[in-house]
């Protein structure tokens, strides 16, 4: 599996708690993760024009439960990355600047 990615605001990552657990986690169970082909799909849904937007780039190795799923909501014939639990700042490679 290659290099996985998740948006986050600059603010929120910047005083994210290790490991890190998003607003909502409980709601759908998992945090949201992406292929660097589908980053755009939820760049552009989510955070499209803000320019306070980090890109984590994430060792897959060092997640625990990562299943390819359907999106939330669903995008016909892709499957996401999905976190099932917490995300180890250790697996944090890089922090990018991120526009949609």
């Amino acid at each position: 599996m290659g290099l996985l990615y998740h948006l986050i605001s600059r603010d929120e990552w910047a005083v994210a708690a290790d490991p890190y657990v998003p607003v909502g986690f409980g709601d759908l169970g998992f945090i949201h993760l992406s292929t660097s082909d589908q980053v755009d799909i939820p760049g552009r849904a989510l955070f499209a024009g803000r320019d306070d937007v980090v890109l984590l780039v994430l060792d897959p190795d060092s997640l625990d439960d990562v299943r390819f799923e359907e999106g939330v909501p669903p995008t016909p014939g892709v499957l996401f990355p999905h976190l099932y639990g917490p995300l180890p700042h250790a697996a944090v490679l890089d922090v990018l600047p991120y526009r949609a």
